[in-house]
């Protein structure tokens, strides 16, 4: 007959058992949630079915004729944020320029296309671009290709619509790549880092695209060579409000 000592141990050793193995259990759970939830690491190659959104995300710019944008600019003098949109059927932008820190001598108008910039001073910049130009006081000069991060910024944004989808094959091939996934608005989209420009191997993941699941940028990230930090170019919720040109402004053939 166990003595009384060894009964009042039993109960506890049951206790032990049971606590072990709720543990283990607990453990389990665990590792099977961060199993699920956790996502891979990038970067990594595309696979077909991301290599096919990456090649088609300029073309759903094209057919949607325009997005609104909101253009962040790194600059010496603090920054600049153009809010407008992009016509990219006819390859113009128009939006409101305004500027943080010591660049707020920018503030006003601006359209563009792929040769030249026009500017239209304005004292207290509106929210939002009026929909008919100003008829006058447009200020025009050349696009610069270089040295610039607003100029390249606004090319930037321009070649972001295409009248038909990339080469899905080549891309990865170009250095194109998967580098991680995020959230924008409430959905989950894919980032992938774009391939090399033509002839410059070493500029493959300069720009980085923010992709839903059928094809459509959310975000565009990119470097350019006059500033360090890079141009930001988010599509906004808000409806596209089609461009009118201002005076002397003409769509790039």
């Amino acid at each position: 007959m166990p003595s009384i000592r060894a009964q009042q141990r039993r109960p506890r050793s049951r206790w032990v058992v049971t606590a072990i193995g709720v543990v283990v259990v607990a453990a389990v759970g665990v590792t099977a949630f961060l199993a699920v939830d956790r996502e891979p690491a990038g970067p990594r190659p595309l696979t077909a079915d991301e290599a096919n959104l990456l090649a088609v995300t300029r073309f759903r710019n094209y057919e949607a004729g325009g997005r609104a944008v909101t253009i962040t600019v790194p600059t010496t003098s603090g920054g600049l944020v153009v809010t407008g949109s992009v016509d990219y059927r006819a390859k113009i932008g128009y939006g409101v320029v305004r500027g943080a820190g010591r660049g707020t001598s920018s503030d006003g108008l601006i359209q563009w296309n792929t040769t030249t910039v026009f500017l239209h001073p304005v004292v207290d910049a509106p929210a939002e671009v009026p929909a008919t130009p100003p008829a006058s006081d447009w200020h025009r000069r050349p696009l610069r290709t270089a040295g610039s991060s607003l100029d390249s910024a606004l090319l930037i944004a321009l070649d972001l619509g295409s009248d038909r989808p990339d080469n899905a094959e080549l891309l990865p091939q170009n250095g194109a790549a998967w580098v991680g996934r995020d959230e924008i608005g409430g959905r989950r989209v894919d980032i992938m880092s774009g391939p090399a420009a033509r002839a410059k191997p070493d500029t493959a993941g300069n720009v980085r695209y923010w992709l839903d699941p059928d094809g459509t940028m959310h975000r565009v990230q990119a470097d350019v060579a006059s500033e360090p930090q890079s141009v930001v170019i988010d599509f906004d919720a808000r409806p596209y409000v089609p461009v009118r040109p201002a005076p002397g402004v003409v769509p790039t053939p």
